[in-house]
C-alpha cells in the first residue's frame, strides 16, 4: 500500500464514499457532507457496477446491459452529488468502475494517496449491517485506511451533532 500524501503540498485529503442502492447510502453521504466541509477535506463518491453473465453474444445483449448499467450508475451519482451539494455546498468526485466491489474499493484507495477515509453506513435491518460493511469489517484489521462505519438509523440532527 503507498504511502497516504493528503497532507503534503498540492494534495487534499478526501472521504470515500460507496454509492449503492442501499436506503442506508443516504446516511453516509450525509456524514461525509459534513466531515468534508468541517474538515477542508474533498469527497468521492463511488459507484460499483458488478459483473453480470458476460457470456451474453445474442445481438450485443452484453454491451446493451453494460450501457444500461452505466446509466443507473450515472443517475445514482447524480441524485447523491445534488444531496452532497444540498447538504454542505460541495461537489463530489464520481467515479464509476466495473468489478467485485470490495476490490474496486481496495483498487481506488491504492491509486488515489489522497483518499484518507472510507464512509460506510450501516443498515437498520435485522440481516444484518449490509453485505459491504460485513465482508469489509472481516479484513477491517488490514485495510490501509480507517473506515468510518455510520450506524443507518441516525437522523439528520443526529449526525449534525456528530460531525
Amino acid at each position: 500500500m503507498r504511502k497516504r500524501r493528503s497532507y503534503e503540498a498540492g494534495h487534499k485529503p478526501k472521504f470515500l464514499v460507496v454509492i449503492d442502492d442501499s436506503p442506508e447510502c443516504d446516511r453516509a453521504v450525509y456524514f461525509a457532507s459534513r466531515r468534508v466541509v468541517r474538515t477542508g477535506a474533498s469527497l468521492v463518491m463511488l459507484r460499483v457496477i458488478e459483473p453480470r453473465d458476460r457470456h451474453q453474444q445474442w445481438l450485443g445483449v452484453a454491451d446493451i446491459m453494460r450501457e444500461e448499467a452505466e446509466e443507473e450508475a450515472n443517475a445514482a451519482l447524480d441524485t447523491f452529488c445534488a444531496r452532497a451539494k444540498a447538504i454542505a455546498g460541495i461537489d463530489a468526485e464520481r467515479v464509476i468502475r466495473e468489478g467485485i466491489s470490495a476490490e474496486e474499493i481496495l483498487k481506488l484507495i491504492e491509486e488515489d494517496e489522497d483518499i484518507l477515509f472510507l464512509v460506510l453506513a450501516a443498515g437498520t435491518q435485522k440481516e444484518g449491517p449490509g453485505p459491504l460493511v460485513t465482508n469489509l469489517c472481516k479484513t477491517a484489521g488490514t485495510f490501509p485506511i480507517p473506515v468510518v462505519i455510520v450506524p443507518g438509523h441516525l437522523t439528520d440532527e443526529e449526525l449534525d451533532s456528530l460531525s
